[in-house]
């Protein structure tokens, strides 16, 4: 094998290995469109939870 072959093969598999990184780096910080419903559903969720009840009203440290 002669000195630009192997230059070129190991240029090569360099190459191939960072593109394939940022590939997976990108897929993982996106979302596929099939998931965007479920990604609103958790961002913006309709269900009441503890944190949405307003409790001030039901203080009675501010009843004067």
């Amino acid at each position: 094998m002669n000195r630009n072959r192997r230059i070129f093969i190991i240029v090569f598999v360099v190459f191939t290995t960072v593109v394939a990184l940022f590939a997976i780096d990108m897929a993982s910080r996106t979302t596929a469109p099939w998931n965007k419903r479920k990604q609103v559903e958790r961002a913006l969720s309709t269900e009441v939870d503890g944190t949405a009840v307003d409790t001030t009203a039901a203080d009675t440290l501010l009843m004067p």
